[in-house]
């Protein structure tokens, strides 16, 4: 063999050496990957994701997939001559696009099992309205009414502990129902959240299109790396967390406090952004903490 090639194969050997200790370390545990942002959107990002999702599951993870799809939602309302609305960043779902939405998260879903099942890895795509895994009551946004948005009032995870004990990878679609049985849209971060807490996960990771948590949103270089849950708290009392991530923050504040161990914010724009940040010491986004947790740094 070649030196060039020796080093190669030599770098590739200290990643996966590296890898080892988070492999241990969280073999056959719960890890919830919530995917949507550009990477639903870029067809190289789209296979990338799923292709490090399934990677988790081969190498002994249990990961569940909940997924969103507001980009292609407003795309498919537009080519219905409607206007998308949304009210403080919460879609306004009548009953037409409530429609739309559930036809249209169907076909993600669907699409979504295919990729997975492409790599030898068999997914089984569900709703929040199987087996009654979302339970919701109709939301309201600073009391304005938003028409068929639910706001989840209980998980029932048997279906979820059901298909992974039978070595399925779950990929959930943010549907459910409410007591009457009338369908409402959920925000996929929403859902992701709840079903973390529901099963006591040992991951949440949020795919977004940002780098992580910033102690100055205007300044780049002071992305954070790791985020206990006080200083999280901190940075929103002090007002430096605003718009979009605001209620994502309060979202992995709420899943620490509920059971999961550890909450991954991620730049779903950079390839393999899963795998950077769970396999590798550095990490690439930011990882939010419960106070007696570390991350597993082996340097």
């Amino acid at each position: 063999m070649e030196e060039k090639d020796l080093r190669q194969s030599m770098g590739k050997a200290e990643v996966l050496i590296e890898a080892l200790p988070y492999i241990q370390r969280f073999n056959r545990k719960i890890i919830v990957v919530k995917y949507g942002g550009s990477a639903m959107v870029d067809e190289e990002l789209k296979h990338q994701v799923i292709q490090d999702v399934t990677l988790l599951k081969l190498v002994g993870f249990k990961p569940i997939i909940v997924h969103g799809g507001g980009k292609e939602i407003s795309r498919w309302v537009q080519k219905a001559g409607m206007e998308p609305e949304f009210v403080n960043g919460l879609r306004k779902t009548d009953e037409d696009t409530m429609e739309i939405a559930e036809m249209v998260l169907g076909k993600v879903n669907k699409s979504l099992v295919q990729m997975v099942q492409q790599l030898g890895v068999l997914a089984i795509g569900i709703s929040g309205k199987d087996g009654g895994l979302l339970r919701v009551n109709k939301k309201y946004s600073d009391g304005k009414d938003i028409g068929y948005v639910g706001e989840i009032k209980e998980v029932n995870p048997k279906i979820l502990y059901d298909l992974l004990e039978k070595d399925f990878l779950p990929i959930v679609c943010p549907v459910g129902m409410d007591d009457q049985f009338q369908t409402y849209n959920i925000n996929a971060d929403d859902a992701a959240c709840a079903i973390a807490r529901a099963m006591k996960a040992e991951k949440l990771a949020f795919l977004t299109d940002i780098e992580g948590v910033y102690k100055d949103p205007a300044d780049k270089s002071t992305l954070i790396s790791e985020l206990p849950i006080s200083e999280a708290r901190e940075l929103i009392l002090d007002g430096n967390i605003g718009g979009g991530m605001l209620p994502k923050l309060n979202n992995c504040i709420d899943a620490i406090e509920n059971g999961v161990s550890r909450v991954h914010i991620l730049d779903g724009r950079i390839a393999h952004c899963l795998l950077l940040e769970i396999f590798t010491n550095k990490g690439i986004g930011t990882a939010i903490l419960g106070e007696s947790e570390r991350k597993y740094y082996h340097e």
